[in-house]
């Protein structure tokens, strides 16, 4: 079972990329990015694997030892459920960094490849957009009119 939840796990989070990085503008997919809850699906994902093993990933996680870890790890149940986990987060960052450039008007051009390195490397994605983000401002609202 492990084998078939590590392959949906990506399938799951695709589509989301796919609208970020080849179609930012289309209206739908701030829409659908929009939401929380896309990363649901791999969530789902991460708990089927996690929930029935939770006896043995509780002692690592609340004490964690290198060994420990790379005992947990080197399961197909534990490299599946720590993939689930590293895609359900990189979405989540990836579409914090799809709407944050949107907000602060950081082209698309720029933006698809930081998303493509988030995929990849997750963390390393936003320390780039993270690098970029200052030199374009977010918008500062209209003072509200006084009545």
């Amino acid at each position: 079972m492990s084998g078939t939840l590590f392959g949906l796990t990506f399938a799951l989070a695709a589509p989301f990329w796919a609208l970020m990085i080849l179609v930012p503008r289309w209206s739908w997919t701030a829409r659908i990015v929009g939401s929380p809850l896309i990363v649901a699906p791999v969530l789902l994902v991460y708990a089927l694997l996690v929930l029935p093993a939770l006896g043995a990933v509780l002692p690592v996680v609340t004490a964690p030892t290198l060994d420990g870890l790379r005992d947990l790890l080197g399961t197909a149940d534990g490299a599946a459920a720590a993939w689930a986990h590293m895609i359900g987060f990189d979405l989540f960052v990836g579409r914090w960094i799809f709407s944050d450039a949107r907000e602060r008007g950081i082209p698309a051009l720029l933006t698809a490849p930081v998303l493509v390195l988030t995929i990849l490397l997750g963390p390393v994605g936003l320390a780039v957009h993270l690098g970029l983000r200052p030199r374009w401002r977010r918008p500062v609202a209209p003072a509200a009119a006084v009545a």
